[in-house]
């Protein structure tokens, strides 16, 4: 029996280590998606973004954010501040059996959720991007990574307040991706779009991206990474019925993505009379938010149906954000935001334990905390070190003001 436990717990902290390793790999997807949807003067500042933040989430979240998110008292609203990661299980206490004894590592668990925090803080990169300074992007992270999220992640899956009103979002639509679109819509909201944008006679210029092939390469990336995303949230898989619950995950998570895609092509070609790329792939990326809150309940055809909703959600949001001149180069308030909350109110349509109440209330106070904070927080970095660059500075292309270099050197005007 011990060897039995042993073996299964290895099994089960392999598992979820790889699963983590594929959301890592998410960040890849990230980078390049929003390399590919901004504009060529400005894609080594969105990638020097992308890695610095990733570098900033694991440290802040193993600093303080782990210990303030998984170290505090069930049902309770304000967590315990602390420092870093606790103590591995010992053998004794894996071998112990009962229904307290745990089946996978806490490093394992560790790495699992930082990873997570890390996607919430790179939807929120995608949105500024292409105007606002990146030190200040950068000290928005630490504060983002090491107590925004960890916060309501707390009162989520830290069995907080939330939890104990009985909130339900296995892989996150709220506490991960509500979250990083709540942190973006305040920055926009203090940022301001772009230069030449919006016309003063309330016309919008579409302000097209430099690489479509990246972008798409990205998408792709980012479908893949999902499988570890929603199928590691499983935590384990070492028993039939853990394995079964896994394969129908991942199956759940490919058609809802098939079904996102499928369903903002068709509605922007109705829309628009054209097949836009980029619609397409923010209907994957919406398909799969959309699954994210549940993606064990549902059927493998109501998946596709939840995922096509988001499809045709992403789509109409994003034309709305635009008219009220709310600059996202990437659609992420709207893939990440919107279909967020639609992801977490599909719960109860296929999961009876879920009420659409206790969503709500998930859905308000995520967005609530989230917003606020990341609003005081913007300001005060504004009010400190200024958050946008120049006018020069962006028409120039934020490459050469931040970071001294030039992604496409070779294509540059300034070459003769």
């Amino acid at each position: 029996m011990t060897e039995f436990t042993e073996l299964s717990y290895a099994l089960d902290t392999f598992y979820f280590l790889i699963c983590g390793v594929l959301v890592m790999w998410m960040a890849a997807g990230f980078s390049m998606l929003e390399a590919g949807l901004v504009r060529s003067k400005n894609t080594a500042e969105i990638l020097t973004k992308n890695i610095a933040l990733f570098a900033i989430a694991c440290t802040m979240y193993l600093l303080v954010g782990y210990y303030i998110m998984y170290s505090s008292d069930g049902g309770g609203f304000l967590p315990n501040l602390g420092f870093l990661i606790g103590a591995e299980n010992s053998l004794d206490a894996v071998t112990a059996g009962g229904e307290d004894a745990p089946y996978y590592s806490m490093r394992s668990d560790f790495f699992f959720q930082v990873v997570f925090v890390a996607t919430a803080m790179s939807i929120v990169s995608g949105a500024v991007a292409e105007r606002m300074k990146l030190w200040a992007f950068l000290a928005f992270a630490v504060v983002m990574t090491a107590f925004i999220y960890p916060v309501s992640g707390y009162w989520t899956w830290g069995g907080g307040w939330l939890a104990e009103v009985g909130y339900s979002d296995y892989a996150g639509s709220g506490i991960v991706h509500l979250a990083g679109a709540a942190a973006a819509l305040a920055g926009v909201l203090v940022l301001g779009p772009r230069k030449g944008k919006y016309g003063k006679d309330g016309a919008i210029y579409a302000i097209p991206g430099a690489n479509l092939p990246l972008a798409t390469l990205g998408t792709f990336i980012l479908w893949m990474g999902w499988f570890g995303f929603n199928g590691g949230s499983e935590l384990k898989m070492s028993d039939v019925g853990s394995a079964n619950n896994v394969a129908q995950v991942f199956v759940n998570t490919n058609a809802a993505a098939a079904g996102g895609v499928i369903a903002a092509l068709i509605l922007a070609k109705l829309w628009f009379r054209k097949a836009d790329l980029t619609m397409a792939l923010n209907g994957a990326i919406a398909g799969l938010v959309s699954i994210t809150a549940d993606p064990l309940s549902p059927t493998a055809l109501g998946a596709c149906l939840i995922g096509a909703v988001g499809g045709v959600l992403v789509v109409a949001s994003i034309v709305t954000l635009d008219k009220l001149k709310l600059d996202d180069p990437v659609g992420a308030i709207s893939a990440h935001g919107v279909v967020g909350i639609w992801g977490v109110l599909a719960v109860p349509l296929s999961n009876g334990d879920a009420s659409f109440g206790a969503q709500i209330i998930g859905i308000l106070g995520i967005f609530i905390w989230v917003f606020v904070a990341s609003l005081i927080v913007w300001f005060i970095i504004k009010a400190i070190m200024g958050i946008r660059v120049s006018e020069e500075e962006e028409y120039e292309g934020v490459d050469i003001a931040e970071c001294g270099l030039e992604a496409y050197p070779e294509f540059s005007s300034s070459k003769k």
